[in-house]
């Protein structure tokens, strides 16, 4: 699959697969970001692309996102489809900042994966489904 890519910023590495470790792809801070505990930001990551018909991509914070800066994503994954794919259809990232923080440019913040769109679906009311009951939501315990 070929996607054309747009970078807004020379200062940040291309997008590339971490060979070996994982199919996702690291995006990384385009700018300089200072935030104080308890400020919001948009953090842009430097590209833009022109998906596929038919596929979107996930953007997620990598696992050491908030041990490493203290923030959070506010919108948990971020989706990104087809349609959003012009000359000025930047990427970026919303950030929570949880403590002070500092973000540089080409820090690796989150990442994403390209999924083809879910099929369309049809639901079928029921007053019973067949599957074995597993006790609800958090039954598994914590072990």
């Amino acid at each position: 699959m070929n996607i054309r890519i747009k970078y807004f910023s020379d200062k940040i590495e291309k997008l590339r697969y971490i060979d070996g470790k994982s199919d996702w792809i690291d995006l990384r801070a385009a700018e300089d970001i200072t935030l104080k505990q308890g400020e919001f930001k948009l953090i842009p990551l430097g590209v833009a692309m022109q998906l596929p018909e038919g596929y979107e991509a996930h953007i997620v914070p990598r696992s050491s996102t908030f041990k490493n800066f203290g923030i959070i994503q506010t919108n948990s994954c971020g989706i990104v489809d087809e349609s959003y794919s012009g000359d000025n259809d930047q990427w970026f990232m919303p950030a929570y900042a949880m403590r002070d923080t500092e973000i540089h440019v080409n820090d690796r913040i989150c990442q994403f994966r390209i999924f083809e769109h879910q099929p369309a679906v049809e639901f079928d009311e029921t007053d019973h489904l067949e599957g074995s009951d597993r006790g609800g939501f958090g039954s598994t315990g914590k072990n």
